[in-house]
C-alpha cells in the first residue's frame, strides 16, 4: 500500500488492489470474531453471576437489538437502527465526548503552566490556536488567523500522521501476537 501510495504502476497497482480486497476480508472476520469474544466474554459473566453482570446484560441486549433492527429492517434514513442510533447511540457519544472535554480542560490547565521551555512553547501555540479561532483574534491581529491555520496544517498533521503510524504498528505487532498465540487475553482471562 506505501509503494501504491509513492509510486504508480500495473504491477503496483494490481498489488494495492489485491490488498485491499484481502483487508477488507479480514476486517469482516475480525468484527465476526470480535463480536462472538465479546458474547462469550459477557455470557460468562452472566453465568457465573460476576459483580457488574448488569452491564453485560445492557450491553447483550443492545448489541442484539442493534444488530437486529439492522438486518431486519435496513439502515437508511427513517428505519428502527437509524432511530436508535439518532435517539440512543449519538446523544451517548455526545455525552461522552462533554466528559472528554472536561477532562481535556482540567488537563490543560496543568499542563500550560510554563515551567520549562517546551510548556512554553505549548502555551503559546495553544493561544495562538484559540485566539486564531475565534473572530476577536481577527480583531487583534488581521494574520492571526493565518498563523492558527498553518500550525493546525502544518506541525498538527505531522503530529497526527507520527500518531497514526506508532497506532498501526502498535495494532500490527498485537495482531503478531495473538497469531503467534504469545497474547491470550482475548479468550476472556483476566
Amino acid at each position: 500500500m506505501i509503494l501504491a501510495f509513492f509510486g504508480r504502476g500495473s504491477f503496483v497497482d494490481s498489488i494495492a488492489e489485491e490488498a485491499l480486497l484481502w483487508q477488507t476480508i479480514v476486517a469482516g472476520f475480525a468484527l465476526l470474531l470480535g463480536v462472538v469474544s465479546i458474547v462469550r466474554v459477557h455470557w460468562g459473566r452472566l453465568r457465573t453471576r460476576h459483580r457488574d453482570w448488569f452491564y453485560s446484560v445492557t450491553l447483550l441486549v443492545c448489541m442484539a437489538v442493534m444488530s437486529v433492527s439492522g438486518v431486519v429492517f435496513g439502515i437508511g434514513s427513517g428505519t428502527l437502527f437509524d432511530n436508535l442510533f439518532m435517539n440512543i447511540q449519538a446523544p451517548m457519544m455526545s455525552t461522552m465526548f462533554s466528559i472528554l472535554a472536561f477532562f481535556i480542560a482540567s488537563a490543560a490547565y496543568r499542563a500550560f503552566r510554563a515551567r520549562s521551555a517546551q510548556s512554553a512553547i505549548l502555551l503559546l501555540t495553544a493561544i495562538l490556536v484559540m485566539l486564531g479561532r475565534i473572530p476577536m483574534g481577527q480583531l487583534i491581529y488581521q494574520h492571526l488567523p493565518d498563523w492558527a491555520n498553518w500550525i493546525m496544517i502544518v506541525p498538527s498533521v505531522a503530529v497526527q500522521r507520527g500518531i497514526l503510524i506508532g497506532a498501526a504498528l502498535g495494532a500490527a505487532s498485537m495482531s503478531l501476537r495473538v497469531i503467534l498465540g504469545i497474547e491470550r487475553t482475548y479468550l476472556g482471562g483476566s
